[in-house]
This record gives structure tokens, sequence and C-alpha cells, in this order.
């Protein structure tokens, strides 16, 4: 008998994936990515959030190979305004965005899913009442509700530390994710209820509760594991969104936005690389997980094949 992974490099998905230069260079780049990430305070050369270790002398140097302006070696992508090391900066907040990112999508695919499969098994008022929720969310641009939650949550707590500015971040961003979710698994649970292994459970006297969770959930989830690699990047960019506008990480723990932001007022002043490598490395995930995405939606699809 074959083990899992044998089972699934036999798959077409794993077929798919081997014979797509697309999909395997973006995953190349998504793992190097998260990798970094993970590991940052082994892969950075430097702690860029460690203040005993920054030196104002070193402050906007440019990238090393630039020797006639006063790059160094030590600095490869060269320092920000308070001298903190470029690569290792953008290691560190690829790590908060990541982090965020995929905190986020998690909490919005377990609300989503769960009241979209209780809207399309019960039927009746409570799909009419959900549905309806999913409307008035669907009618307020995404960044905008994120921004008042944020904003909100920021002036209630003021003095909640990084955790507490992390929760509210990550609680803003899945209060309007979640409803892609519930309508994608809500039609195909419409969809699901009808079929025969359903009214077999319910003539055998399964409850509801098991039938959802044991029968049609399993059924439903392959949509939403596509939804949910896509969101990703969105809500990793919405979170760059956020932390450019002020409203999202807290400034002692930087994401990729915060050091756009940072790097903004310097622009026009020369000193480029401050914001142009943190949005260098912005855009590679969202592409990198993007390309991931569209990928799977194929492979899981075979009328896109």
């Amino acid at each position: 008998m074959k083990n899992p992974l044998s089972l699934w490099l036999d798959s077409d998905v794993a077929y798919s994936f081997r014979t797509s230069p697309v999909a395997v260079g973006a995953a190349l780049v998504a793992l190097l990515c998260l990798f970094c990430a993970v590991f940052a305070p082994w892969v950075a050369p430097h702690n860029p959030f460690d203040l005993t270790t920054l030196e104002l002398s070193d402050a906007r140097l440019p990238p090393a190979w630039n020797t006639e302006g006063g790059g160094s070696l030590k600095y490869l992508l060269g320092t920000d305004d308070q001298g903190r090391d470029i690569l290792s900066a953008v290691i560190y907040g690829a790590r908060i965005s990541l982090i965020v990112g995929f905190a986020s999508v998690a909490l919005s695919v377990v609300v989503g899913v769960a009241l979209g499969l209780l809207a399309g098994f019960k039927g009746g008022w409570i799909d009419a009442l959900l549905m309806r929720l999913c409307d008035v969310m669907l009618s307020f641009p995404a960044i905008l509700v994120a921004l008042l939650i944020a904003g909100v949550g920021r002036a209630m707590f003021p003095n909640g530390g990084e955790s507490l500015a992390f929760g509210v971040l990550i609680l803003s961003i899945s209060l309007t994710g979640w409803v892609q979710y519930a309508r994608t698994v809500r039609g195909s649970t419409l969809v699901e209820r009808n079929k025969e292994y359903v009214q077999a459970a319910r003539v055998t006297g399964v409850s509801s509760l098991r039938i959802m969770r044991r029968h049609v959930l399993p059924n439903v989830l392959g949509p939403v594991l596509v939804l949910a690699t896509i969101q990703v990047a969105t809500a990793i960019i919405t979170e760059a969104t956020l932390s450019f506008l002020g409203v999202g990480a807290p400034p002692t723990s930087p994401s990729l936005g915060t050091l756009i932001r940072i790097g903004n007022d310097y622009l026009f002043s020369g000193e480029w690389w401050i914001t142009v490598f943190p949005g260098a490395m912005l855009v590679l995930i969202a592409v990198s997980v993007n390309l991931l995405g569209d990928w799977l939606r194929d492979a899981l699809n075979p009328r896109l094949r």
C-alpha cells in the first residue's frame, strides 16, 4: 500500500505542478520568502530593531555597489534614516506581513466556512439573514472597513501594546475577508445537501451538525483552498496599505508597509533604496502567491486544464 506522499506524487495535481514552470518558479520564490521570514533572526545579517546596535552615523547609506556614495558591504542594500540595515529590515518586515496575512486569512476561513455551511445547509431565514449581512459587508470597500476598525481599535486602546495592535489589525482585515468564503461555501453546500449521501445520512438519524462536519464540509473545501491561497496576497497588501497609512503594524515592529512609508519621505531626495527594496519584496510575495493560487485553481478544476 502506497503512503500518502506517493499517492500525491502520482496525482494529477502533482503532475500539473511538475509540468508548470510558472508554478514551480512561484513556489520556489514563495518558499524562499517564507524561509527567510520564519528564520529571520538567523538569516538577517543584523537585528534592525535592536536600538543598541544602531548607529546614526550610518544613516541613509546607499547600497553596497555604490561605493562612490559611501556604500559598504556591511549593509548590502543600504540603510534607512535611523541607520537600520535595509536587507535585515525587509526580512523582518516580511515576517510580520506574512504572519498578519496568514492569521487574517485563517480567521476569515474559519468564520466564512462556518457561516456559509450553516446558511447553505439550513436555508430559510438563517440563509436570508446571513446573505443580507454579506451584501451589507460587500457594499463597503474592504480597505475602508479595515481602516475604520483599525483606527477605532487604536483609539480605544492607545496603550494596548504590540500584541493588541496586531490583534486589531488581523481582526480588521478578517472582518471583510470572511464574506467571500461564506458565499462560496454556501453555493457549494446548496448543491451537496440534495445529494444521495446526505439524504441517506438524514434517514439513518445522523444529526445535522455531524452531517455538515463529516460529510458536507470535506466536499466543499476545494474552492475554499484556492480562494484562501489567493486571499493571502490580498491580505498582505491590505496590511501593507494600513501600515502605510499609519494604522497598521506598530512603529516598533514595522512591516513592509511601514518601511515603504518611511522610505517614501526620502524618495525624491535621492535615497530611493529605502522604499524601493521593501516595495520590491512586497511585490515579489504578492505575485508569487497569486501565481500559485492561479495554478491551484486550474489544477483543481478539470474544465480549466
